[in-house]
C-alpha cells in the first residue's frame, strides 16, 4: 500500500491572510462574549481587521479575511451553519458589497470611519432582510431599525476611528510598500 504526499505551496500573501483572519477571529470571539441587551447587537471588532485589511491589501483580501472569519468563528464558537451563523454571513456579504464601491469613493472625503459607518449600515440591513425572510416573516421586525441603526452609527463609527488611528501609527512607523495612507 503506497501512501501519497499531497504537498501545498503557500505565498507570503497566504501568510498574511491566514495571520490577518486569525486577528479577526480573536477579536470576533471577544465579540461574542460581551453581554450586550439586543440579540445582533454587538461592537463588531473583528471589523477593525477587515478594514485596515482593506485600506493597507485591498477590496480581494479583506474579502478572503471577512469570509475566513466567518467561517472559522461559526466553526468555533459551535454555530457553523445554525441560523446565527447566516445572520453573519449576509451581514459580511453585503458590507463587503458596499465596500467594494465606497473605496472608490473619492479619497479627500472618504476614509475608514466613512468605510466603517457604510459598512455597519449593510451588516445590519443584510441582517434584518434575512432575519425578515427567514426567520421572522413579520414587518414588525423594522420596528428595531432605529435601535439597531443607533449601534450601526455608534460602533461603525468607533470602530472607524480605530481602524484610522492604527492604519496612521502604522503608516509613520514602518509603512508596508504597498501601504497607502487614507483620510478619515
Amino acid at each position: 500500500m503506497t501512501h501519497s504526499v499531497i504537498k501545498l505551496t503557500t505565498t507570503p500573501e497566504d501568510h498574511r491572510i491566514a495571520q490577518l483572519t486569525a486577528a479577526a477571529i480573536g477579536l470576533a470571539l471577544i465579540d461574542a462574549a460581551i453581554p450586550l441587551p439586543l440579540p445582533g447587537v454587538k461592537p463588531g471588532l473583528a471589523n477593525i481587521v477587515t478594514l485596515i485589511v482593506l485600506a493597507r491589501y485591498g477590496w480581494r483580501t479583506a474579502a478572503w479575511v471577512s469570509g475566513l472569519r466567518v467561517i472559522a468563528g461559526g466553526l468555533l464558537l459551535g454555530q457553523f451553519l445554525s441560523p446565527g451563523f447566516f445572520m453573519s454571513l449576509s451581514g459580511a456579504l453585503l458590507s463587503l458589497a458596499v465596500l467594494a464601491f465606497a473605496i472608490r469613493l473619492p479619497r479627500r472625503w472618504f476614509g475608514p470611519v466613512s468605510w466603517s459607518i457604510l459598512a455597519a449600515f449593510a451588516h445590519i440591513g443584510g441582517q434584518l432582510l434575512l432575519a425578515r425572510v427567514w426567520l421572522i416573516p413579520h414587518n414588525g421586525l423594522f420596528y428595531l431599525v432605529p435601535l439597531f441603526s443607533a449601534a450601526a452609527l455608534g460602533f461603525g463609527m468607533i470602530n472607524g476611528l480605530i481602524a484610522a488611528r492604527l492604519l496612521s501609527e502604522m503608516a509613520t512607523s514602518a509603512p508596508a510598500p504597498e501601504t497607502e495612507v487614507f483620510r478619515v
